[in-house]
């Protein structure tokens, strides 16, 4: 009779992160966001509440804007994965991040690569979102510095 695997036990996995193709072993008890963060150094990806309501540890998977926090990393197994890292391109800002410095769309900073993954995955999908479509598209995302006005206009201005 096969025995379980322990709960430490490790998966070779293979998936792309911004763009580079990424082949390690992963614990069956970690999350995208810890994976991220300490086996691959993608420090943008903040773990906030740890319960995917917060929204800070968002990230883009296979097109989609999820909450990392609360992913299993054995998820990403074949995915295709961007992080905050991966918005700029060389020295040059993507339009986002330029929005949200210009219209001052971040105070203490905690929040902000969670708003600029859930906007970049609206952005995909819907380059020409309403006011209705941002909001909804950020809803998951809480700034507690209150910079949600900011946040909008540099969404909007992006889009444009």
């Amino acid at each position: 009779m096969k025995q379980p695997a322990p709960d430490n036990a490790a998966t070779v996995m293979a998936f792309t992160v911004n763009g580079r193709d990424v082949s390690l072993s992963v614990r069956a008890d970690i999350t995208l966001a810890e994976l991220l963060r300490d086996q691959l150094a993608l420090t943008g990806t903040k773990i906030g509440c740890g319960s995917g309501e917060c929204g800070a540890c968002t990230v883009i998977v296979d097109g989609a804007a999820v909450p990392a926090c609360i992913t299993p990393a054995l998820l990403v197994q074949g995915a295709d994965i961007q992080t905050v890292e991966g918005l700029a391109i060389e020295d040059a800002l993507h339009p986002l991040q330029r929005a949200f410095i210009d219209n001052g769309a971040f105070q203490c900073g905690f929040c902000t690569a969670g708003m600029l993954m859930s906007a970049t995955a609206l952005l995909k999908q819907n380059p020409h979102p309403s006011e209705a479509d941002i909001r909804m598209a950020l809803q998951g995302n809480i700034c507690r510095c209150t910079g949600y006005v900011q946040i909008l206009k540099a969404v909007q201005e992006a889009a444009r």
